[in-house]
């Protein structure tokens, strides 16, 4: 057992198991009302709902957090350390964001080990989930849903256990833009609108089913390539060392720092000097020759 109380699985090598349909493919659109909306190949379309751990922990989490609030906390400032009643509180709260995170963690494993168990081949979004978080008003159940936590578990589920693929949709890819019957891109889908009608073929369909079915088909077309939707029949590049592949930013050539002054700076007398020392014996500032005076003045040659 672990200090949580919980058991611990040692990890070990596992022989490859065989999917229940491995010719079918599979969709997954995610979502907040609904966790996950999966189409697959056949046309069949099946929904997971969200099960909102954290709201509904939210209200446990308020009685908690208010008696930690009147108990006698610790102080950095002082050096106060925390009373007995302070730390029996915090331990408690504490005790329901840990049950929270294990009910999510589980939920998370039930979906994902069913869903690699069944398909042969998965299809996820590529969502950027880092900038939907600053979405204030759904920042706190996008975190709850762990979009990013899906994929990782299809990821190496598939890989590992049965040797099946996951193909990761690009971000860019109008999965619900797109019609699912005709294939017909429109320009602009606001969110709140969650029915698609399609101008061309007069299709009526919910926005999450079609943006699974348009996912669900998008396997059949990444049968080659890197496995990233859109980039299908591109041959890899090989990998410089080094990074040499990726850009860099142009960098100015520094000077030379002087010792004489911090930063490489040069004062007035020290650029005469520079100067002299450039133009060489028998010149002056501007480089030009000069002559002797008293060579001049001996043969009596002309003063120039």
């Amino acid at each position: 057992m672990d200090t949580d109380g919980r058991h611990v699985t040692l990890p070990r090598k596992q022989d490859i198991r065989r999917v229940a349909r491995p010719g079918v493919a599979v969709g997954i659109d995610l979502g907040l009302k609904t966790l996950a909306v999966m189409a697959d190949s056949t046309g069949e379309i099946r929904t997971v709902p969200n099960p909102g751990h954290y709201d509904a922990a939210r209200e446990q989490l308020r009685r908690a957090s208010r008696i930690v609030s009147r108990r006698q906390g610790p102080d950095r400032r002082t050096g106060r350390k925390p009373s007995k009643r302070w730390e029996k509180a915090n331990a408690q709260r504490n005790k329901v964001h840990h049950r929270v995170a294990i009910l999510r963690e589980d939920a998370l494993h039930k979906l994902t080990t069913s869903v690699a168990a069944e398909y042969g081949t998965v299809v996820v979004e590529d969502l950027n989930v880092v900038g939907m978080l600053r979405n204030r008003r759904l920042a706190r159940r996008i975190a709850d849903a762990g979009f990013c936590e899906i994929r990782r578990l299809l990821d190496y589920k598939t890989r590992q256990r049965h040797a099946t693929r996951t193909i990761v949709a690009s971000r860019w890819y109008p999965s619900s833009k797109t019609c699912s019957g005709c294939g017909a891109v429109k320009a602009k889908l606001p969110l709140h609108v969650r029915t698609y009608e399609c101008d061309a073929c007069g299709l009526v369909i919910d926005r999450d089913d079609n943006a699974s079915l348009n996912l669900a088909a998008l396997a059949a077309a990444c049968t080659t390539g890197t496995g990233v939707a859109g980039d299908q029949d591109t041959p890899k590049r090989a990998s410089k060392p080094r990074g040499a592949d990726r850009k860099t930013r142009a960098t100015r050539t520094r000077r030379k720092t002087s010792a004489r002054r911090a930063g490489g700076a040069t004062l007035p007398h020290q650029r005469q000097q520079e100067t002299r020392d450039r133009a060489g014996p028998g010149r002056d500032d501007a480089g030009h020759q000069l002559v002797a005076a008293t060579g001049l003045l001996g043969t009596g040659g002309p003063c120039l």
